[in-house]
């Protein structure tokens, strides 16, 4: 019996030591596992902090033509505020929902906002009321350029009174047009989720309407009548020099180059070849993102490099005609809205600025012919687009041809479909 109870003793002592043998083994590959996961758990935040290290920033672009304020457009606003002031904001009410969701915002002040104290004007001598500018703020551009071949069409007393209504828009940068030499020689600089930019903005000429002070409208001429060899024209290039020294001044200073250029031939869809040699110049010297104007209608989108060229974005808002002698095809109401992406990226101490996800949409400047009233300005993609243009489709895939004439592969949002 005893020898019989001392083998039970000793396979309990026996079973016990399995039992603590098994439960440090236990214990030994949970501490082994959490001192790997601890390791894992180590090289993942060592990883994160490396991305950290890096950085990633984005900012938003949208870009509109000209804002052509005709005697027929302010009339119309005149209306709209009860014949006391001037409204534009429903013209572009359409626009606005798109805009304000971009951190910048670019337009072109075609006629000079020299207020209604100087009486307003219409072709070919223009003078636009405040208000015109309001409702372009109050939709969302901040970006506008100045410099148009209208600047001196009211005189001097209209650029200064346009220079103090945009100075008073501490929200706005504006370019092309100054009050004084130190307004002119002023880096302007703006920041948009730590992506920092500015513009500069010429046009090729005032109408022969004297400038009087140079720094009221920045100038680069060219012979907008003639195609012929812009490397043979001595005075254009004499001004690339003085472009050459204003970008030199800005373009270390910000990540993000704008240039907007007022140029080429009114009512072509083809770049002349003074806007190939500039725009191949500005792209040379490290412009980002070069904005034409003052052809009236559309032109093609492109690439120079890493440059994006928009050759022309036509109008905006005007009263010039739908579909009669220049404006055939309703080429003047056909409009184009660009949009793009900047992405900044610092990896390793280096910086890098690209554009990216740019699209293209046709806008339609629409009024009555009949009584030159209740102008609206529609995307394609707008359902009420059917309302104003019935024949959408087919101009659709005109436009859309011209916009992807140089480069096949530029996107151009699709019209609205049902």
């Amino acid at each position: 019996m005893k020898k019989r109870r001392k083998r039970r003793i000793k396979k309990r002592i026996k079973m016990t030591l399995i039992i603590i043998t098994l439960l440090l083994a236990v214990s030994g590959v949970f501490i082994y596992n959490k001192n790997i996961k601890k390791t894992i758990n180590k090289k993942e935040n060592s990883i994160i902090e490396k991305k950290n290290n890096d950085e990633h920033y984005e900012a938003t672009l949208i870009a509109v033509g000209d804002n052509l304020i005709h005697s027929s457009v302010y009339k119309d606003a005149n209306k709209l505020a009860g014949y006391n002031g001037y409204d534009f904001k429903p013209m572009i009410e359409n626009i606005k929902e798109i805009v304000k969701n971009y951190d910048i915002a670019y337009y072109n002040q075609e006629t000079i906002l020299g207020g209604t104290e100087l009486g307003l004007n219409d072709y070919p001598t223009f003078n636009s009321p405040y208000e015109a500018g309001d409702a372009m703020i109050d939709a969302g551009f901040n970006l506008v350029s100045l410099a148009t071949n209208h600047t001196m069409d009211s005189g001097s007393i209209a650029v200064e009174n346009s220079c103090k209504y945009w100075n008073s828009k501490e929200n706005v940068l504006t370019s092309g047009s100054y009050c004084s030499n130190e307004e002119k020689e002023k880096i302007k600089i703006k920041e948009a989720n730590n992506i920092t930019y500015t513009m500069l903005n010429y046009t090729y000429g005032t109408n022969g309407m004297p400038r009087e002070k140079e720094y009221y409208v920045n100038v680069w001429p060219t012979d907008t009548d003639k195609i012929n060899d812009p490397k043979k024209d001595t005075k254009y290039q004499e001004y690339k020099k003085i472009v050459k020294e204003d970008i030199e001044k800005v373009r270390s200073k910000v990540d993000f180059l704008i240039v907007a250029m007022h140029w080429g031939v009114e009512y072509t869809h083809i770049p002349t070849e003074y806007e190939k040699d500039m725009a191949t110049y500005l792209s040379s010297l490290g412009v980002d993102l070069i904005i034409g104007t003052h052809p009236h209608v559309i032109q093609p989108v492109t690439w120079i490099d890493d440059t994006l060229v928009i050759y022309s974005l036509g109008n905006f808002i005007s009263a010039q005609y739908q579909n009669k002698s220049t404006c055939l095809n309703y080429k003047c109401t056909i409009e184009l809205m660009t949009n793009l992406t900047i992405e900044k990226d610092i990896k390793d101490g280096e910086k890098s600025i690209k554009i990216k996800n740019v699209e293209n949409e046709l806008l339609y400047n629409y009024y009555n012919q009949n009584t030159w009233r209740d102008f609206h300005v529609i995307p394609f993609s707008n359902s009420l687009i059917k309302k104003y243009l019935p024949n959408y489709k087919s101009i659709y895939n005109n436009y859309k041809n011209i916009i992807t004439s140089l480069d096949s592969t530029m996107y151009v949002k699709e019209a609205y479909n049902e």
